[in-house]
């Protein structure tokens, strides 16, 4: 008897998680990974925090811990502690007690909490978010049953930069109390964020369209090495008076990649709001993982509420961020002396792990095909998988893939 699910379809495959097999099934001596969004030492090794090392032992020492069961909406002390760290704790809106957090399984768990929370109880069948976007926003909304998920202009390939007009005519033109989708820092996958002036303008349009704000912070610190300019545009719109969801995420600023860290932090009118929303919250939990799970999230909760731990901690993060910018300025400056054709500046002046690099499918086939460097067919690298000892590898290698692709165009 044939399998019931024989007609069922096979899902392509995720081609970030695809890229690392292949990476990780190659022998090429030379082989390099562009692709994975997990920080890498300049060896090229991932690395765990010191002070992680620190609170982990602690923890294995202490008799007072146990494996009970977390509140639904997670640990208390962590969630104080996230919603602090992004907002400044002396935001009025902590102050007046119309903040809360609650716990979820890393950024991707908060998006998907907030999506839940606004399709089931508020009804909203419209998001808009941008172009290019992290490949799981959408997929995100369209398995909460969200009907019309639409993508505003984002990235302008000519100028390598943001497209803010596009971005704010294509917002304006969706529905009121549209669901809309921003990145607070470090957009994924491109790396050009919205200068404070250009916030400004799109918390205009959000006003005006008394839109339903969700931002992802996925790398609050780890972009400039500065938590305080990393959530400028969290605090701006709170600021503001909206009341917003901000999904939170500790893999890449406390290196905590595979215990699922997040936090999605709520900002209301006013206290009995915040009740209210929790409330449901807590429902939507507990129907979808149920119970939060407590290791990452006390070793984040440890650090944070700690002052020489949060000191070394943010030491960390700067080393981290600086690293980043290092292999940025490594790379322009390698593609400039090589005078590989084209503009190059878009490199330094992106934010965060990634760059969207502006190489094409054909050239990006060049780099994995001879070269044996995996990076997205977007062009997105990973900074990250850059370091002192591959940096001439690559940047020949690109600027191998660039010309060989003219030459090609010019025989046509």
């Amino acid at each position: 008897m044939a399998s019931r699910f024989a007609d069922v379809d096979v899902a392509p495959p995720i081609e970030v998680f695809a890229l690392i097999a292949q990476h990780n099934e190659d022998p090429h001596p030379n082989k390099v990974n562009l692709s994975v969004g997990a920080y890498r030492t300049d060896e090229g090794k991932p690395w765990v925090l010191p002070v992680v090392r620190t609170v982990e032992a602690q923890m294995a020492t202490d008799p007072t811990l146990n494996h009970e069961y977390l509140p639904v909406a997670g640990l208390p002390d962590f969630r104080a502690a996230a919603v602090k760290l992004l907002l400044g704790e002396d935001n009025p809106a902590l102050v007046e007690n119309r903040v809360e957090g609650v716990q979820a399984l890393g950024g991707t768990g908060a998006l998907r909490l907030a999506a839940d929370f606004l399709k089931i109880i508020k009804q909203c069948d419209n998001v808009i978010m941008s172009n290019p976007t992290w490949e799981n926003h959408r997929m995100i909304f369209k398995n909460c049953g969200y009907g019309n998920i639409k993508q505003h202009r984002y990235w302008n390939a000519e100028m390598k930069g943001l497209d803010l007009n596009g971005m704010l005519e294509d917002i304006k033109a969706m529905p009121d109390e549209t669901v809309v989708v921003l990145h607070a820092c470090a957009h994924n996958p491109t790396g050009v964020d919205p200068t404070q002036e250009q916030w400004k303008k799109i918390a205009d349009i959000c006003e005006q369209k008394k839109a339903y704000v969700l931002m992802d912070i996925a790398y609050q610190g780890f972009t400039s090495g500065d938590i305080e300019r990393d959530s400028w545009a969290v605090r701006y719109f709170v600021s503001r008076g909206f009341e917003l969801f901000a999904s939170q995420s500790f893999s890449k600023n406390f290196g905590l990649y595979n215990e699922r860290v997040g936090n999605l932090c709520i900002v209301t009118k006013d206290t009995e709001s915040k009740m209210r929303v929790k409330s449901q919250m807590e429902i939507i939990v507990r129907t979808t993982w149920s119970n939060p799970p407590n290791y990452g999230a006390r070793i984040v909760a440890s650090v944070l509420n700690n002052p020489a731990l949060y000191s070394e901690w943010k030491e960390h993060i700067k080393t981290m961020s600086d690293r980043i910018r290092l292999m940025r300025d490594q790379l322009f400056q390698k593609l400039k002396m090589l005078g590989t054709p084209g503009k190059w500046d878009h490199i330094v002046h992106q934010q965060g792990m990634f760059s969207y690099t502006g190489l094409n499918t054909t050239q990006v086939e060049h780099l994995v095909k001879k070269y044996h460097i995996y990076l997205l067919k977007s062009g997105r690298i990973n900074m990250c998988g850059l370091t002192t000892s591959n940096m001439d590898y690559v940047a020949n290698a690109i600027h191998d893939a660039v010309t060989s692709s003219m030459t090609q165009q010019a025989q046509l």
